[in-house]
């Protein structure tokens, strides 16, 4: 087992790993603590080539693998990528390209709905990994034996599996299914949270429209203070604690010490004065100016045709060996459901000719399902 502790040693590595067509990455690392993650660990693999880079090691420096991934001749594979490319993008300050997401590619190849890397590398290779190193302490040194196994099996299999991937979705002629997918993972803001966008990450079902102003300001200062003291989100203001503070919207430090979901004497913190200002900031928005999200959430989909879309949906998927939500989401069926000219991925492209069509033709009751023989058949009406 080859494990890559100095400058050199990776520079080598990394040349070697230059003339390759495609390399399998992963990593390990550690962010309970922290906003940024810890990268604790690098396993690369390629044809006949495979190490561990212990990211860690004194004085290392990894400028010549992340050359390698930013270099647009080498395939990057990744399974389940998006932990993995915000390292990345951190790093580089760019999305490593081109990318192949095994669980995207394993998704349009009939494995089900995202796949996990044991259970697909079962389905591949027939491999059985050892679990028992997963949930471990990455960043401790020295890493055992079993440790140091287990992540370098991530990538050996994933270099196995990615042929064979590769295979299928030209033998189904599915490569175009799965390149939008993949062309979403270059998106930054998959990786970096502007805080005037933080409150994107809120669930804001049932959110009253004079609240709205409010939760956004508080989203977006509570990100602001988590990204620069590099601290967990939750650690710096809770969901539950935003939603509170927009209801009750609190005008003094003596209004804002009654906040069930902050402790005594927050009030009187610089942070509670930040989040009166917040708050003061949030009322002050113009209505036109926000987004109309809480008043959509309010608007609920018709209950039967939800219903029906969810049954032609499975029905779809089954008849086409696909996983559902590479076709729709959730979110995506309440659209179509309320909106037949919904700006939705399932209405475009390959989705729309698997799902999307007979989607509004059964809304608009040109469609019918049949139960014969216990499956569902579609009837032109």
């Amino acid at each position: 087992m080859r494990i890559i502790t100095t400058s050199s040693e990776l520079a080598s590595f990394s040349a070697d790993l230059a003339e390759r067509p495609f390399i399998a990455v992963d990593t390990e690392f550690m962010r309970e603590k922290t906003y940024w993650p810890i990268l604790c660990l690098i396993q690369a693999a390629a044809e006949g080539i495979e190490a561990i880079i212990d990211p860690l090691a004194s004085g290392i420096d990894l400028t010549p693998f992340l050359e390698v991934m930013a270099n647009q001749e080498v395939i990057k594979i990744f399974h389940a990528a998006r932990q993995d490319l915000e390292i990345f993008y951190k790093l580089i300050g760019d999305v490593p390209a081109p990318l192949f997401d095994t669980q995207i590619a394993a998704m349009a190849c009939g494995f089900g709905d995202q796949i996990g890397y044991e259970p697909l590398m079962r389905g591949l290779l027939n491999a059985n990994i050892d679990k028992g190193s997963r949930f471990t302490d990455w960043s401790r040194r020295p890493l055992s034996e079993a440790q140091l196994t287990y992540a370098l099996s991530d990538v050996t299999h994933l270099r196995d599996a990615y042929p064979l991937l590769e295979g299928k979705l030209k033998a189904q002629s599915r490569g175009h299914w799965v390149e939008a997918e993949m062309q979403a993972l270059y998106d930054p803001d998959l990786y970096f949270v502007k805080p005037e966008n933080a409150w994107k990450r809120l669930k804001l079902k049932g959110v009253r429209a004079k609240e709205l102003g409010p939760a956004i300001k508080l989203a977006e200062w509570r990100e602001s203070v988590a990204q620069k003291k590099d601290v967990p989100r939750g650690r710096v203001l809770k969901d539950e604690a935003i939603f509170e503070l927009a209801r009750s919207q609190p005008r003094s430090p003596k209004e804002l010490g009654r906040a069930r979901s902050l402790s005594s004497g927050y009030e009187r913190s610089s942070a509670g004065a930040a989040i009166l200002e917040a708050i003061k900031a949030g009322v002050e928005i113009d209505r036109k100016l926000l987004p109309e999200i809480a008043k959509h959430d309010r608007i609920k989909p018709p209950a039967d045709v939800m219903e029906l879309l969810k049954v032609l949906l499975k029905r779809q998927c089954e008849a086409y060996d696909v996983a559902p939500k590479l076709i729709a989401t959730a979110s995506d069926l309440e659209e179509i459901a309320r909106n037949e000219n919904a700006d939705v991925k399932a209405l475009t492209g390959w989705r729309r000719e698997v799902f999307g069509e007979a989607a509004l033709k059964l809304k608009r009751g040109e469609l019918a399902l049949k139960l014969k023989n216990g499956s569902v058949e579609l009837i032109d009406v």
